[in-house]
């Protein structure tokens, strides 16, 4: 914070809060497309009418990096280690294949079509991971440009949009059962609104396995984000230097994990469940809200096809791998 004090937060956060409440509320509504891309799209669209805004720096900064990690840490409170334990160690298999594949791939194929560093790094994550939940926890480790963030989080949007009219028409061609389904569905659609618009639509047994798996896959996110975080001090270091733990594992991952504990353990009331997701969901826009507030167009433009053609391939290998990997454990 500036020594201006929390006042010069107002005018910055407070137009990211309430923007964020139009995309969040509108988002609710279209799952598809969900909070978050409104929120990011709402942004860029209000920066670019507003212009350069000093007044509104220390806000949307405060939103970009601090609501973000609050937002994270809310994340945790809706895991339970113990669901997670249950269904998640008989498809880990299925999870990790298609996790590590993910990671493999992207790089590899990124570097080939010429996609900046940024930006094949997070769409690697969100397709590999949990989407805008990947993209938003990857960036506020690594300080990922906010161009980076809005272009990564458009990619993930599309194919999740295909993946809620595609999958279900492809679950019933492939004869996959209900649990079959939620755990394709949980492993190979990025973002959870979308799990759960396509899950929906084959049954509510394959929705409530989808979730399941999905909360598993988001655990993911930790050590991912944990290896970044540790890549990014080593760079930033002088030589021979040792990193303080703190930089090494971000406080706001270490908060995650210990909420998700909390409700593992039964500290946390299960009747928070749905408003803590819901108040995470929110924060999460706001803080994506804020990023397309400050990101200029012109940016995120000159990004052009190659991101999209890359999340078009990882989503596609993802998706194939993890029937392939179903098949060979024996979960189709």
């Amino acid at each position: 914070m500036t020594r201006a004090g929390p006042l010069a937060l107002v005018p910055g956060l407070a137009l990211a809060a309430g923007l964020g409440l139009i995309a969040h509320l509108i988002g609710t509504q279209v799952p598809v497309i969900g909070g978050p891309v409104l929120g990011i799209l709402l942004g860029l669209v209000v920066g670019t009418l507003l212009g350069p805004r000093p007044a509104l720096a220390p806000g949307t900064g405060f939103a970009a990096k601090k609501v973000l990690q609050a937002a994270v840490v809310l994340l945790g409170l809706g895991l339970s280690l113990g669901q997670v334990a249950r269904i998640g160690l008989d498809t880990l298999p299925v999870m990790l294949g298609t996790l590590v594949l993910a990671l493999l791939a992207g790089p590899l194929v990124g570097r080939w079509l010429g996609v900046a560093d940024d930006i094949r790094t997070l769409v690697t994550v969100g397709t590999g991971i949990c989407g805008a939940s990947a993209i938003a926890t990857i960036s506020a480790v690594t300080g990922a440009a906010g161009a980076a963030v809005a272009v990564s989080v458009a990619v993930i949007f599309v194919y999740n949009a295909l993946a809620v009219l595609l999958f279900p028409v492809l679950g019933y061609a492939l004869g996959l059962s209900q649990e079959g389904f939620g755990l394709w569905a949980g492993t190979a659609i990025n973002d959870t609104s979308s799990v759960v618009a396509a899950a929906t639509i084959y049954g509510a047994v394959a929705t409530s396995y989808a979730i399941v798996v999905k909360l598993t896959r988001t655990l993911m996110i930790v050590p991912i984000a944990i290896g970044h975080s540790v890549a990014r001090a080593r760079r930033e270091s002088n030589d021979g230097d040792r990193m303080p733990w703190h930089k090494l594992v971000p406080t706001f991952l270490v908060l995650f994990l210990l909420a998700a504990a909390a409700t593992s353990l039964g500290v946390v009331p299960q009747s928070w469940t749905e408003p803590v997701h819901v108040l995470a969901g929110y924060l999460t826009t706001v803080a994506l809200t804020a990023i397309g507030l400050t990101t200029p167009v012109a940016a995120v433009r000159e990004a052009g096809w190659r991101p999209l053609a890359l999340g078009g391939v990882l989503w596609v290998l993802v998706a194939t791998s993890s029937l392939v990997l179903m098949r060979l454990t024996g979960h189709w």
